[in-house]
């Protein structure tokens, strides 16, 4: 069985994914009005409609309304994560907001401004996710869509965000709320991508006549557990053994390593899989 993920690092990662998140929305998003959805698509509108508050503010009001559903339908683990993901998103934004002051975007080039704004907010979404957490907001509907249904965090997000993505059209006109549709698409693609290359892990198939070393390395060393079945040559009809073991993608290259140590002539088959399910990986 994999060793679990100390917790130090679990929350340093998801302190890193809330940095990302908050860099890619303050200071690309907001100023050019990109409404991809969330919680951050939202407070982009309201505030950029001049509806009472400014922008920052509006994401803290409706992130503290909606964590509510989180501990709700979530858990009392992700619902902690999602609070404490929200009130460090809307602080580090509204820090943002009063220190570094921006009423124009950063440059002349929106396609650009848009190229960061979904790559940052994109990794530090998916980086929470995969630690069980949020930023809060439709996000939360998003997990909780995951959760009972059979779509992905990435099209959950999608249907989430659709219509506010789609408000972007009245409140800043042809140009932004194409772009706005862009992002939309464009960050439910990545998200999954991303997602998907954290959980990435290895699936292997060593055929050898060495099984018992190669399945003592992986239980002891990769802690790891292997199936081996007999197998038999088509050509040669010499009797050999098919080691099936699946591991973390650091891993992998130490196995691939030691397997050629212990036999030269081992045939092995590699693939990549980001959906293990059992004991040392996903539970679900």
């Amino acid at each position: 069985m994999t060793k679990k993920v100390h917790p130090a690092k679990e929350y340093g990662m998801i302190i890193f994914g809330i940095i990302l998140l908050s860099v890619g929305v303050y200071f690309f998003k907001i100023p050019n009005g990109f409404s991809t959805g969330g919680v951050s698509g939202m407070g982009t509108l309201l505030g950029g409609a001049n509806f009472l508050f400014s922008a920052a503010t509006w994401i803290a009001i409706i992130n503290v309304f909606l964590l509510f559903i989180g501990f709700i339908f979530l858990g009392k683990t992700t619902g902690f994560r999602t609070v404490l993901c929200s009130l460090l998103f809307s602080l580090i934004t509204f820090l943002l907001e009063k220190f570094i002051p921006i009423t124009a975007p950063l440059t002349d080039q929106p396609l650009l401004e848009l190229v960061y704004a979904m790559i940052l907010t994109s990794v530090g979404a998916a980086i929470l996710f995969h630690y069980d957490a949020s930023s809060g907001g439709t996000d939360i509907m998003a997990l909780i869509l995951k959760k009972y249904t059979s779509l992905n965090v990435g099209k959950a997000l999608l249907a989430v965000d659709s219509l506010i993505a789609l408000s972007s059209f009245f409140i800043f006109g042809i140009k932004i709320g194409l772009f706005s549709i862009l992002g939309l698409f464009s960050k439910a693609f990545l998200v999954d991508q991303v997602i998907d290359s954290i959980n990435s892990c290895k699936y292997f198939i060593a055929i050898t006549d060495k099984s018992e070393i190669v399945t003592q390395f992986i239980n002891q060393e990769l802690h790891h557990g292997a199936t081996v079945t007999d197998a038999i040559g088509s050509y040669t009809h010499n009797k050999k053994y098919m080691v099936h073991t699946v591991c973390k993608r650091m891993e992998a290259i130490r196995l691939r390593k030691r397997i050629k140590e212990i036999d030269p002539h081992a045939f092995i088959i590699i693939t990549t899989t980001s959906e293990i399910i059992g004991r040392g990986f996903r539970s679900a």
